[in-house]
């Protein structure tokens, strides 16, 4: 499946289980990999280093997980805690 990134900006993204997660506000790409690894529910501009590893734990979600990207963003429901950041 082949999208441009801009159109994911603003999404609003549910899990398989239908509950709002929130709307797609930053997207964070490998550029070695040329993929989407992140797509996050807050901003990341201007803030703390600390603040953005909480964003990245607590208000993002894994790319690799999303199941379809139509008029909205599908995940499936992960289990357990995030995986540690990169």
């Amino acid at each position: 499946m082949t999208l441009r990134v801009s159109r994911l900006y603003g999404m609003d993204i549910y899990n398989d289980e239908g509950k709002f997660l929130g709307k797609v506000q930053e997207v964070v790409v490998d550029l070695e990999k040329g993929e989407v690894v992140r797509i996050l529910t807050e901003p990341l501009a201007s803030m703390s280093r600390e603040d953005a590893k909480r964003i990245l734990k607590e208000k993002s979600v894994l790319y690799k997980y999303v199941k379809s990207v139509e008029d909205v963003v599908m995940v499936a429901k992960q289990v357990g805690p995030s995986p540690p950041l990169e």
